[in-house]
């Protein structure tokens, strides 16, 4: 069961990935994101922004993958803390994406973090 839910995490995280490498090579998809406060292709500033959010999604996905015992076991002390940041990153994720004020961005990213964050709590309580 954990393995299951790393992988659906991890594939759920690649898209969100894709996603952010959209918007930093300027697919017009700005409404679908931060409150929808750029519509259209996202301003240059936004795109480092994007640019930061793939790193840290990156390495997201890296500690549950550690932690399910997916990829090396070398860092798993380190992922027994990890995963409870990457948990509650994805509860604020959802709060914010449950409040945002962008329908768009509601209908597509609220149940995307909602299961992230269902996976990654069944890796974090394994």
């Amino acid at each position: 069961m954990v393995n299951i839910a790393a992988i659906i995490f991890t594939i759920l995280l690649t898209f969100v990935i894709v996603f952010q490498l959209s918007l930093l090579f300027g697919m017009p998809w700005g409404e679908y994101v931060m409150g929808g406060r750029f519509p259209g292709t996202y301003p240059w500033k936004m795109r480092l922004v994007a640019i930061v959010q793939i790193i840290i999604l990156f390495f997201f996905a890296l500690i549950v993958l550690i932690r399910a015992g997916i990829v090396s076991s070398r860092y798993d002390e380190f992922s027994m803390t990890a995963i409870w940041f990457v948990v509650g990153f994805l509860v604020l994720s959802v709060e914010l994406n449950l409040i945002t004020p962008s329908k768009k961005e509601r209908a597509i990213w609220a149940p995307t973090s909602i299961l992230l964050l269902v996976t990654s709590l069944i890796v974090a309580f394994q």
